[in-house]
This record gives C-alpha cells, structure tokens and sequence, in this order.
C-alpha cells in the first residue's frame, strides 16, 4: 500500500487562475444565483468561523467528488481561508478520516456505515447525491444473477467496490462468498483487468463508465443513479472527524454549506466546472467530466432523508455480516443532521 502523501495547494497550484481576483469570481459565480450569493454574505457578516483551515481528501482524475476542488473561493468567502488537499494515496479515504489526517471525507455510505461500526471517531453529516456507480459486466452477462461463478474484480476485500457488489448481490439472492469469485488485486485497477478479459465484472467508479462507453468496452448491469432500490438513497455523504465537528461548529456548517452551493454549480453549470477541473490539474479528460457531472445525481441532495440511508446500508450490511452493530446504534454513534436541517432551510431556491 503506498504511503499517503500530504500536499498544500497554492492557489496557483490548484488552477484556480480563473479565480484571480475577487471581481472575477464574483461574476463567474451569476450561475449560483443572487440567493446564494446573499447567503454567503450573511454568513460573513455573523461570527466569524472557530478555525480558518480545512483539510480534504484529493483523489485523481476527480469522480462524484468534483465540488471539493471547486469550492475554494466558496470555502473562502465563507472564512475558510486555508484549502489543504490531501492526496490519498493508495488508500480509501475513510482511512485517512479516522486517522484524523483529513477533516472531510466525501465517500460512499456503506463505507462510513463500516466506519463507524469498526469504532471510528466519525460523524456523518449530509447526502451529496443519489447515485455515480455502475456495475460494469461482459458479453453474456445481463444481471447480478448472472454473476454467479463469474469473476469479480475490485481492489481488496473489504474495500467499497466489494461491500457494494456483496450487497447487490445478497439483494437477489446470491451468496456473495461462495457464488462470486473475486479477484482482488491492489497494483493494477479493477477496470484494467475487466479491459483485458481477465474478469467477468467490477463495480465502476467515475470517470470509469464514461470511460469505458466511450472505448464500446462491456455494458452497465446496474446504475446506483438510476436502479431501485440502490437510486432511492445517497449514494455518497459528507463526513467530518469527531474532532473538527465538534471543536468548530461554525467552520464545519460553512464548509458542508460551501460544498452544497458547489454541488447546485455542478448541476447548472457542468461545462464550466469541467473545465475549471481541467484547469487545476484535477481531471485530463474534458469530455468525460462533463459526462460525469450530467450522469450523477447532483439534483437529490435536498430530497432524501440522510438518516434512512445509512439505516438502509446498516441493515443491509448486517443482514450479510457485515457489520455487528444494529442499524440505530450506528445511526446515534456517527450522526448528526443538524447542519444539513438547517442549510436545507437557508438553501431553498
């Protein structure tokens, strides 16, 4: 496993030059809206945040969580000056969160539902969206029935890509230990060896649909955007250490608050965003990122209630054993929707 590597970003490093100077932005920024706008002013014009640092995971290319490295400026006008990015390596993020080398985490429910239940010091804050994985599976394979004696790739066991595949599973049926064969293998990625033939199906991660549609290489069996019951709850949510959220509640509420308006900017203004990704060096691919932001479900971050989805993870994950906390344990100890409540009602366009 590679070590992680910690990297502060100037503002020339993360490509933000569109952003040069406060006037630019502030036009850039006529997508978000005059509403937006006026909540960033008021939530100046209040006490000012408990810390002006804000560190988050850095992933590349950038996925489903691209509003992290747009959000800078946002970050900033809301008092949140210093933006680290930590790169995470070859590690899941999650990892880098219960360590505390992060203060943010952007990851999959299942994977803070784990979390939690292994003793982490976590709080799950909010749902960012419903839906950006797509079990991709080769010729001959139309449904997770079908994957029964086949060869499923991921990265390790125990990582998000298996715990989801063993939950889509078990939902129709399967054995997820004795009728899949997985293939895990943590120098080359999943979507490489599904590219070669050497596995039958992997759970996809963007830019990877995108990727593989645009190459005509195998087809999608299930879309967590689109696919009940999986498109019915977040897909992924923000989660803050129990330190950071606790220690500065102002800062946290402006972060969470910052990475909201971004998600509204990544649903008007996909071509945009794209393109301020290409030019901080998150992404290489325009094309794709653009397909990204217009496939994954930024519009259902005001819709689903929070608290169901990690229950719907939780009683999944334990009915396959998973996890051995129950599901309102897990909700009481790695919880708290107080900011998302209250930003929901600030929020509303």
């Amino acid at each position: 496993m590679k070590e992680w590597l910690s990297v502060t970003y100037s503002e020339r490093e993360l490509g933000m030059q569109f952003l040069q100077n406060r006037r630019d932005f502030l036009a850039g920024l006529s997508a978000i809206g005059a509403a937006s706008m006026v909540g960033v002013s008021n939530a100046v014009a209040q006490s000012p945040p408990e810390t002006t640092a804000v560190r988050l995971a850095k992933f590349f290319p950038a996925g489903c969580d691209t509003p992290q490295y747009v959000a800078a400026e946002l970050l900033r006008a809301e008092g949140i000056s210093d933006v680290h990015y930590i790169d995470v390596g070859g590690e899941d993020s999650s990892v880098l969160l219960a360590r505390g080398e992060v203060d943010f985490d952007w990851n999959y429910a299942a994977i803070n539902v784990a979390s939690i239940d292994a003793g982490a010091p976590i709080t799950v804050l909010a749902g960012m969206h419903s839906g950006c994985l797509e079990l991709i599976a080769g010729e001959g394979i139309r449904g997770v029935t079908d994957l029964k004696g086949k060869k499923v790739g991921v990265y390790a066991i125990s990582s998000s890509p298996h715990i989801l595949v063993t939950l889509m599973a078990a939902y129709v049926g399967l054995d997820p230990k004795k009728d899949i064969e997985w293939v895990a293998d943590s120098k080359v990625s999943p979507m490489e060896l599904f590219a070669s033939g050497k596995i039958d199906a992997f759970l996809a991660t963007p830019p990877e649909p995108q990727d593989l549609r645009a190459r005509k290489i195998g087809h999608t069996i299930v879309s967590t955007a689109t696919d009940a019951p999986w498109s019915n709850y977040y897909c992924c949510m923000l989660t803050g250490t129990n330190e950071y959220v606790q220690r500065y509640p102002i800062a946290t509420k402006r972060v969470l608050r910052s990475l909201l308006k971004t998600v509204d900017l990544c649903l008007t203004e996909p071509q945009t965003v794209a393109q301020r990704l290409i030019d901080g060096g998150f992404a290489s691919s325009y094309d794709f990122a653009v397909q990204t932001l217009n496939d994954v479900r930024y519009d259902r971050w005001r819709d689903f209630d929070p608290e169901d989805s990690l229950r719907f993870y939780a009683l999944r994950m334990q009915e396959v054993g998973l996890i051995k906390r129950n599901p309102n344990d897990i909700i009481l100890a790695g919880s708290d929707w107080r900011f998302i409540n209250e930003l929901r009602r600030e929020l509303k366009t």
